[in-house]
């Protein structure tokens, strides 16, 4: 059970220092994650390859990873709530942390042009030394990136408290008595879900269900994410209300349901308006993401020292909701009749068309209809992006 995210978040509420924690976790990300494309280190260090030691090495690693993506991803997500008191603010750094999500998204496809154009590939150890080139450069692109922010971002501090009130440690019972809290983790999970089940099997639908080129696994999704940045941009510009992230969701949701019948009924001698569904699905992506992150302030409103419990509480229910969801789909991904020569949908079957069409739809149809039962009360006013005390 991967509990890095709870244990990370009530570490980080207990102790504070958000750029601590999340500095700490970019070095084991980093350190584990060129390890894991360096190669097998205990099978070097005891001069053999058996598959053991490949396992106990990539196992060990692996578990150095989601410790460290779990201090970097709930402290990051919580200074949000502590940068700000203000709704719409902390809507707009939710859309800007979005955005630069896509960024990275599409950084990473720069990076890996790059590298296959400069290097050659005849032999497995050069395709090799290419992903090897691609994880190096961009761990340390990234590694730049986390410098900055640690340099230019200032530190909420919670110790002082704010507007002479005192803020003091929220036991995990508070939350769980809250409504909205089980309210929001459902749709945070189905928000997610929509994402990942859609992201892992995106490439296999257009290449083995649609047929479309080989540059089209890289197209579709560059076309997604450059949807889901300029929507992320565009929302930055309004004022956020309670009512209103229940509407742009719920609009993000009906969009990827539309897109769920397009991918279903889509033929193959129509694959070209698979670009058209990926913008549609980039702009639902988006819409649905800020709006389904922004909701989790809304839960925390003022009660910023239990924060990061929130966001690492629900950060493990949607890696288990998600892994279980991947797990069922695999495992009937061979059992897909042949695809060869069919053109039509209703004679064909397919473990990823439907993957990929029915389970983001149906998550978001249910994602629209608890987001309607929401009462968000629009938190505290004040000035645009108000600094709490460092």
């Amino acid at each position: 059970m991967d509990l890095q995210p709870v244990f990370a978040g009530e570490l980080i509420d207990r102790f504070g220092h958000f750029k601590i924690w999340h500095g700490a976790g970019s070095i084991l990300v980093a350190v584990s994650f060129s390890s894991v494309f360096g190669g097998c280190l205990p099978c070097k260090i005891f001069g053999t390859n058996s598959s053991t030691l490949q396992t106990i090495g990539y196992s060990m690693f692996a578990a150095i990873f989601n410790v460290g993506w779990a201090a970097t991803q709930v402290s990051h997500m919580s200074m949000v709530n502590c940068i700000t008191l203000n709704s719409t603010s902390r809507v707009v750094l939710a859309s800007c942390r979005n955005a630069f999500t896509m960024v990275a998204n599409l950084s990473l496809y720069g990076v890996a042009l790059m590298v296959f154009n400069f290097s050659t590939s005849r032999t497995l150890a050069e395709v090799e030394n290419q992903y090897r080139w691609i994880a190096y450069l961009s761990i340390f692109i990234g590694c730049c990136f986390v410098g900055i922010f640690h340099l230019g971002t200032r530190e909420p501090s919670l110790k002082q408290g704010i507007h002479g009130k005192s803020y003091t440690r929220i036991s995990w019972a508070y939350w769980f008595e809250k409504v909205l809290y089980y309210q929001v983790a459902i749709v945070y999970v189905l928000t997610r879900m929509v994402t990942n089940v859609s992201q892992a099997f995106l490439a296999f639908y257009v290449i083995n269900d649609l047929q479309m080129p080989q540059s089209s696994k890289a197209l579709v999704p560059a076309i997604i994410y450059i949807s889901s940045f300029i929507v992320s941009v565009l929302l930055q510009g309004i004022t956020w209300t309670g009512q209103r992230l229940k509407v742009f969701y719920s609009a993000g949701g009906i969009l990827w349901i539309l897109c769920g019948a397009g991918i279903l009924s889509l033929p193959r001698s129509m694959n070209v308006l698979m670009y058209f569904l990926s913008t549609t699905i980039g702009v639902a992506n988006a819409l649905m993401t800020v709006t389904g992150v922004s909701m989790q302030s809304y839960l925390v409103g003022e009660d910023l020292n239990g924060c990061a419990f929130v966001y690492g509480s629900l950060s493990f229910l949607d890696k288990i909701s998600c892994g279980v969801a991947l797990f069922v789909l695999e495992s009937y991904q061979n059992t897909s009749s042949m695809l060869e020569g069919c053109n039509s949908i209703i004679s064909c079957f397919s473990v990823t068309r439907y993957g990929l069409g029915l389970v983001p739809a149906i998550c978001a149809l249910v994602g629209v209809v608890v987001t309607y039962t929401m009462e968000l009360h629009t938190p505290i006013s004040k000035p645009v992006m108000e600094p709490l005390l460092a």
